[in-house]
């Protein structure tokens, strides 16, 4: 009498097991929205600036995997536009109900601030060819306050580059500033910078240092000094033809 085998094959629709490793994954993926995924590429461009910013650099960062990040962005070009955009989102657009040079100076001081916040967005704000949403209507906005005051369309266009041009530059410039506040200034000029300014050799540093120590002068206070002489030197242009 033989020996019978009976094969018992494997019922076809079973699975394997799902690692606790992919179900961690498959949970967050399903948690995760284009909004989500912008917000956190700024956060990981606000700590460590945007040249290290990978789609899996992203991806660790929201515990996803790599390639559901696609689904909502399908570039790191289109992230970028889309980063751009809400940080064009923060800037307080001019108010219409006041003068055309206090609306402008609340735009341009709410840009520098939100800049400060993002200090990688600064070379990319212009760059961008796919604007966003924010974007546009932040430029609707600027453009209209700056024709409704009666700037012809040239001259509307010399005012916001000129506008642009400076909050960009200072920041840029802010940006890299050894301090922040008008302590540290006083704290940087008395330990470092007058000992490197002997008064024999350099006169005028050295009387500008130790003077400004004395006023308690202010680093941040430049930017409105400045914003104020721009904004006045637009005024008579606006009936300009």
């Amino acid at each position: 009498m033989g020996v019978h085998c009976t094969i018992v094959k494997p019922f076809q629709g079973a699975r394997r097991p799902v690692s606790v490793r992919k179900q961690r994954q498959v949970q967050s993926d399903a948690g995760l929205s284009k909004r989500r995924v912008v917000v956190e590429a700024i956060r990981l461009a606000d700590r460590e600036g945007v040249d290290g910013l990978s789609m899996r650099r992203l991806a660790g960062a929201l515990g996803a995997g790599a390639m559901s990040l696609y689904h909502y962005v399908a570039s790191k070009e289109e992230l970028l536009d889309a980063m751009i955009d809400v940080v064009f989102e923060e800037i307080e657009l001019p108010p219409e109900e006041t003068d055309w040079q206090s609306a402008m100076r609340r735009r341009t001081v709410s840009a520098r601030q939100v800049l400060a916040r993002h200090p990688w967005a600064i070379g990319l704000m212009e760059s961008r060819t796919s604007p966003g949403p924010a974007h546009l209507r932040h430029r609707e906005a600027v453009t209209a306050c700056l024709r409704r005051a009666g700037f012809s369309v040239v001259m509307a266009t010399h005012a916001n580059w000129l506008l642009d041009v400076y909050v960009y530059g200072f920041a840029l410039q802010e940006a890299s500033l050894p301090f922040d506040t008008a302590d540290e200034f006083a704290d940087m000029a008395e330990d470092v910078y007058l000992p490197q300014l002997p008064p024999d050799e350099f006169p005028y540093l050295n009387e500008s240092a130790a003077a400004l120590v004395a006023a308690g002068y202010d680093p941040a206070e430049e930017f409105t000094f400045g914003l104020d002489l721009v904004l006045a030197a637009l005024e008579p242009l606006r009936a300009s033809a």
